[in-house]
């Protein structure tokens, strides 16, 4: 009989049990088996349990590396939570977060320098005796209930302030159970870790590689500035799963970069974050036409994914992806504005999500939980609870669920009701252009095209005459090198206002 998985470090025991010198994490200068990483993450733990009580909040600064993940571990087996600070970020947002967790415990890793504002007495040193009695760690760990807190991952907040999504251990074993086995994913992958720490992406790879007793390769992330030499790695470390961010992609497709080489050993490419460009997408497919390839879909809200569409093999013909079908143990409901909901085809909602994998809600804001997490209309019998995401979605009449955009890109112009997602498909269905946002400058009322493109603005506005209705033609279109991204790989369209002057 087996026994209900309650902790995601019975994952990584279970792994280092049946393969104890295997790899588990490696960054570029170094690599850890998972028996000594668990010796590690334990021995530093029991130095964390004598000044942190279970339950609270240990803050980690760190680049993406192996010892960032054994903080992470040993806040975990400490009964704690880690919050990943990213040490790129300024330090009045640093600050911001320690403050909105009440200046917990730091760890600092890879000789990152702890913020002057912090406590000196707060900062946990990572070297620890490594002659230790770990009864304390099973004393911890048999208290420990399923609904504790795993992490938490501050996003930008629509006020200003970073917002901290609390996620559970229950709501990570729920979804990463189902993503490993609905993508088949065992021992024999090697996950190349794109996505910074502090974006729930890398969620995915920590996660999966654990419980699939699988190995995770970190990319540096000045890679990713030089195709050929991020292709270079990806050989090198004989990757075989991508979990990657829509512009990492992007990076690669944009340059033409499999001319240089193609990487071989890619089985699997999974990619979330904003919608996939078409072009971009077959450009992949050409190269690597035996690869799976998965649209994923889901805020850091609900742990990572709610939905995901397998793309059928050849090209896709498609103006854009579905986002498809939920994950098992999750289900979509799409409230339309009258507070009702829907499941007619073509019929528009906000994209609604119940199940397990929901978030413990945004940590030390319960304003902002409330307002986001709130009662399925649907079942009035009973208290179910389900996260508002803010994004658009239809049923089409294949049944599979279709991303309209953001509630707050959808606009009101001229007494008419436009989606800037509709903009930018048509856009991108002209050819050389590989990317395409469309911004509404509220005060000016004016629509702004940015386009990757190696067409001119003039002809692209000609092109879509010939695709949309006159009040839905961008009143400048401006065509960019490249476009600017967050931290966390997406679009920054603050920025792009901010280049141009608009």
């Amino acid at each position: 009989m087996s026994r209900r998985i309650r902790n995601v470090l019975t994952w990584l025991e279970d792994s280092a049990n049946k393969t104890p010198d295997k790899i588990v994490f490696a960054d570029e200068n170094s690599a850890i088996t998972y028996k000594d990483f668990v010796l590690k993450a334990k021995t530093m733990a029991v130095n964390l349990s004598k000044v942190v009580a279970p339950r609270n909040p240990i803050a980690v600064l760190g680049n993406k590396s192996v010892e960032t993940l054994v903080a992470f571990f040993a806040t975990v087996y400490a009964g704690c939570f880690y919050v990943p600070l990213n040490p790129a970020h300024p330090d009045d947002r640093k600050q911001r977060i320690l403050n909105k967790l009440h200046q917990p415990y730091l760890i600092v890793t890879n000789n990152e320098a702890a913020p002057s504002f912090v406590d000196s007495q707060k900062v946990v040193n990572m070297k620890v005796d490594s002659k230790c009695d770990f009864s304390c760690l099973e004393i911890i760990r048999d208290r420990q209930i399923d609904t504790d807190p795993l992490y938490v991952i501050f996003t930008s907040g629509s006020t200003g302030e970073p917002k901290g999504i609390a996620v559970s251990h229950r709501s990570v074993i729920d979804f990463i159970e189902e993503f490993t086995y609905q993508f088949g994913m065992d021992e024999n992958e090697v996950f190349a870790s794109q996505a910074p720490f502090d974006f729930d992406v890398s969620v995915k790879d920590i996660y999966s590689t654990i419980k699939c007793g699988a190995t995770m390769q970190i990319i540096p992330k000045a890679k990713f500035s030089f195709p050929t030499v991020l292709i270079d790695y990806l050989c090198e470390r004989k990757v075989t799963t991508l979990v990657w961010a829509v512009s990492a992609l992007c990076i690669i497709s944009g340059f033409r970069s499999f001319s240089y080489k193609i990487p071989t050993t890619i089985k699997k490419v999974l990619f979330s974050g904003e919608a996939m460009p078409i072009k971009q997408l077959n450009y992949w497919k050409k190269y690597l036409p035996d690869v799976k390839y998965v649209n994923l879909y889901g805020p850091t809200e609900i742990t990572c994914n709610c939905t995901f569409y397998e793309v059928p093999d050849g090209p896709f013909e498609g103006d854009a992806l579905p986002i498809g079908i939920p994950f098992t143990n999750e289900r979509i409901i799409l409230l339309k504005e009258d507070g009702t909901t829907t499941t007619t085809p073509n019929e528009q909602g906000e994209i609604c999500v119940v199940g397990t994998a929901l978030s413990l809600g945004y940590y030390n804001s319960p304003k902002e939980t409330a307002n986001a997490f709130v009662l399925n209309p649907d079942q009035p019998a009973y208290e179910e609870k389900m996260y508002k995401t803010g994004d658009l979605g239809f049923y089409g009449e294949d049944g599979l669920l279709h991303f309209c955009g953001r509630k707050d890109y959808q606009i009101k112009y001229m007494g008419h009701r436009i989606e800037l997602g509709e903009i930018e498909n048509a856009t991108l269905s002209l050819k050389g252009v590989s990317r395409a946002v469309c911004i509404f400058h509220e005060a000016r009322q004016r629509l702004f095209m940015f386009c990757q493109s190696d067409v001119e603005s003039a002809d692209i506005n000609i092109y879509l005459r010939t695709k949309l209705p006159p009040f839905m033609i961008p009143h400048h279109i401006v065509v960019v090198k490249e476009m600017p991204l967050t931290e966390n790989g997406k679009v920054n369209r603050k920025k792009l206002m901010e280049e141009f002057g608009v």
